[in-house]
């Protein structure tokens, strides 16, 4: 979640929706997202909407934050009406929520369910960096109701972390998944980011195999971005680090790649692998196949029926909008028929199963089959599935199809 909020249309005070957007109200599936924006330190090269105790200021706390997303919680029921909308997944992320106590993350999940109804079986996942936790703590998040715990691990080279800023030691990896896994999570992800200056193809691979040494059943590994606004961005503009080298960006996809599917992972969506079905994060799973979500929290993103909107972006903001009892969204937009099939295109298309063949224009599509971007069989077969290569250059690809 991006720390700058884009342009929109103004939003009702009360939250309320078009009724075009309701009308489609329990037609996909419903989830949950909810951001907690506290960090101890800013890691140099984040960009999302996070918060430590020094830039925080006046107006909001992590002492308070559990019930003034639980507000939030009750205005979504408000705002969506008595629809029955069984919430599938619930996915907490930040920032590092686990600086929350257990019991505060507990009791948001509690409003949820008292809400709308966690649905049987529902995926109900944390984020956490891996020094936020103890043995303590997962035991209550487990007990709490959460099913799936996602490690920001990053590297497992000290030099490379040193680079990123995070905090942690390499050695903390492996012992807090099998923490997680006595507490009784099966579903264990574990986030690698490569790319990062000064890393090279053999640090690469060292953190992947030191990843599958915990034996996760979740692999994400994503290419590093320099944002702008980012003290890792102000460290390349001064020739203090060297931006990623493209090249090298695909050979480490291309290392991720053979090396997790050798380990019985295997992709599902380019920068995800799982050991099957059941380890893939559904909740991720429902943006891709363009569900409906609820955000709550500060800058968060919602989705409903084609109405998408974001939340103001500062905690205090935030906070002081739901006290008032009117809506934390700073704007949102309507999205038409054609913004619809777009993005449905540029989602889908990042998956294994693809994306129907008949969103796509015939003629693009056969050019793309003809340069080795989309696999011919499954084309043929009505879907639009992207070889090896066509991941590599997908965001190319998604422009030219669309």
């Amino acid at each position: 979640m991006p720390s700058t909020l884009p342009d929109g249309d103004p939003v009702p005070a009360d939250g309320a929706l078009p009724g075009g957007a309701l009308k489609e109200l329990g037609a996909r599936p419903f989830a949950f997202y909810v951001h907690v924006p506290f960090c101890v330190t800013r890691c140099g090269y984040c960009d999302f909407n996070t918060y430590t105790a020094t830039e925080l200021g006046p107006g909001a706390s992590r002492d308070s934050y559990a019930d003034t997303a639980i507000a939030e919680v009750r205005m979504a029921r408000r705002v969506l009406g008595e629809a029955d909308l069984p919430v599938e997944t619930v996915f907490v992320g930040g920032g590092t929520p686990t600086l929350l106590p257990p019991d505060d993350l507990g009791r948001v999940l509690a409003a949820i369910d008292a809400e709308f109804g966690l649905a049987p079986g529902a995926e109900v996942t944390t984020e956490a960096n891996p020094e936020s936790v103890d043995e303590a703590y997962l035991g209550k998040l487990r007990e709490a109701g959460f099913t799936r715990v996602s490690y920001g691990m990053q590297s497992a080279r000290e030099h490379v972390l040193a680079v990123l800023e995070r905090t942690h030691t390499p050695g903390r990896v492996p012992e807090v998944v099998e923490w997680t896994r006595k507490a009784g999570f099966e579903h264990i992800n574990l986030d690698l980011i490569y790319g990062t200056p000064g890393e090279t193809d053999d640090d690469w691979r060292a953190s992947l195999e030191a990843a599958l040494a915990a034996e996760p059943d979740h692999v994400s590994a994503y290419a590093l971005i320099v944002e702008e606004g980012t003290r890792l961005a102000a460290q390349v503009r001064r020739g203090e680090l060297a931006m990623p080298d493209d090249d090298a960006m695909a050979d480490r996809y291309l290392i991720a790649d053979d090396l997790l599917g050798a380990h019985g992972l295997h992709w599902y969506e380019i920068s995800n692998w799982a050991t099957g079905p059941a380890a893939a994060c559904r909740h991720n799973m429902l943006y891709w196949t363009g569900a409906d979500w609820w955000g709550v929290g500060p800058g968060a993103h919602s989705h409903v029926g084609g109405t998408r909107w974001w939340n103001v972006k500062h905690p205090a903001a935030y906070a002081a909008r739901l006290a008032e009892g009117t809506t934390p969204a700073h704007a949102r937009e309507v999205l038409s028929a054609a913004d619809r099939r777009v993005e449905r295109i540029m989602l889908e298309l990042r998956l294994a199963a693809g994306c129907p063949a008949g969103l796509l224009d015939d003629a693009a599509a056969r050019r793309a089959i003809g340069a080795g971007l989309v696999e011919p069989g499954p084309y043929e077969r009505g879907r639009a599935v992207l070889t090896r290569r066509g991941r590599l250059l997908a965001d190319a690809v998604v422009r030219d199809l669309t």
